[in-house]
């Protein structure tokens, strides 16, 4: 069994920003999967797919951003996961925009849901995939960066990335070791 989560914050008024690029990824997997997030369990909206056999859960954490690492260290003790078969996606000032890295293990760098989920994982020993937002013309700072809107123009960059990072979440959960699926996913 697998777990792709994805981070953001659940009110509409974040939909379309910059922090929200996990809540996009993991949309698109589920539109990709044939499911709708149809569920509330854990502290997340929740839809459940079949890979290959493979039941993969699909999670939106409901917490808002800073407290995303309750609900994924709940969703990991109902669905016994094990932290080699979790795939976590983010948005990453880090990143140039619309770039996307994946990464079997880490710290949470400057993330605050990252570090929401270490912390109640007590390790960084899982997968993540991260999605790229830093844009070389705003100069803004991040705290109120990572809560603006994506500018339309940019729209289909971040439709794209988020679509990639939601083919490298599926991947993942097909049983593709997260070597290959760094190999063929990151820069992307």
């Amino acid at each position: 069994m697998y777990l792709i989560v994805g981070l953001g914050n659940p009110e509409a008024k974040y939909e379309t920003t910059f922090h929200n690029m996990g809540f996009l990824a993991v949309g698109d997997a589920a539109e990709k999967l044939g499911v709708k997030f149809k569920k509330k369990e854990c502290e997340a909206s929740v839809a459940e797919a079949f890979i290959g056999g493979e039941k993969v859960v699909l999670a939106r954490p409901v917490t808002y951003m800073n407290a995303s690492g309750r609900a994924v260290k709940q969703l990991v003790s109902k669905y016994k996961i094990p932290l080699e078969n979790l795939i976590v996606v983010y948005d990453d000032y880090d990143l140039p925009k619309g770039h996307i890295r994946i990464r079997a293990s880490g710290s949470a760098g400057t993330h605050n849901g990252m570090r929401s989920i270490i912390g109640e994982l007590g390790t960084g020993e899982f997968a993540r995939v991260r999605v790229g937002i830093r844009d070389e013309e705003v100069d803004i700072p991040i705290i109120h960066y990572v809560l603006s809107n994506v500018r339309k123009e940019d729209y289909p960059l971040f439709a794209k990335a988020c679509s990639n990072a939601a083919e490298a979440c599926i991947a993942f959960a097909s049983g593709k070791g997260i070597e290959q699926v760094m190999s063929e996913y990151n820069g992307k």
